[in-house]
């Protein structure tokens, strides 16, 4: 089973965007009136639309900290990061861009973004319980031989407010997805810097 996961992570990486070339994709396909992925609805083209706005502010606006850097900068060993995604997804939104600045803090980490939709046996492989949730970002060694640790859809901090409303109510509503995003807003990055630091074993 792991060699089966392991190829279909390996044709991930090889076939995956680099984050300019994937947000150059997004810019397009909004100018087109579309989105990313198998379905096409005016609903998830607004979110995308919403959410390349969004990422064009973080993507100027999200500083890491000269602490943060110093960490990043004395990382070890080279690592890949595959991130599965979409342009609809929201949350991705908020953090792809911090995920980016990570990378671009170290020659150490190799990141590649996939889309969910064309990767459907390797998203299965990393469910969330039982759901195809994005962003996954899935971090493996330098040799691609093993996957060391995996984090996502969401920040720990979003996480735990997600599981408690769902609990309560047994859904999402529309008026907590905003209220969700909301929350993006206020924390800055600050619970997805830390929860990558912790996956990097930099905290």
């Amino acid at each position: 089973m792991e060699q089966n996961i392991l190829k279909h992570i390996r044709k991930a990486v090889d076939e995956g965007f680099s984050y300019l070339d994937y947000r150059a994709i997004v810019e397009q396909l909004v100018l087109e009136g579309e989105s990313t992925g198998k379905e096409q609805t005016e609903v998830l083209t607004n979110y995308s639309l919403l959410n390349h706005k969004r990422m064009k502010r973080l993507d100027k606006t999200t500083k890491l900290s000269p602490d943060v850097i110093a960490k990043l900068q004395s990382i070890k060993e080279q690592v890949t990061w595959v991130v599965i995604t979409e342009s609809w997804c929201g949350d991705a939104a908020q953090t792809l861009p911090i995920i980016n600045k990570f990378a671009e803090a170290t020659d150490k980490i190799d990141l590649k973004i996939v889309l969910r939709d064309e990767n459907e046996e390797l998203m299965d492989n990393f469910l969330t319980n039982g759901s195809r949730s994005i962003p996954k970002l899935i971090m493996l060694d330098k040799g691609l031989c093993k996957v060391l640790d995996v984090w996502g859809p969401r920040p720990s901090i979003a996480t735990n407010l997600v599981q408690e409303y769902k609990e309560k109510h047994g859904g999402l509503s529309p008026e907590f997805k905003e209220s969700l995003q909301v929350w993006y807003n206020k924390n800055k990055g600050e619970n997805t810097i830390e929860d990558l630091l912790e996956l990097l074993s930099l905290k």
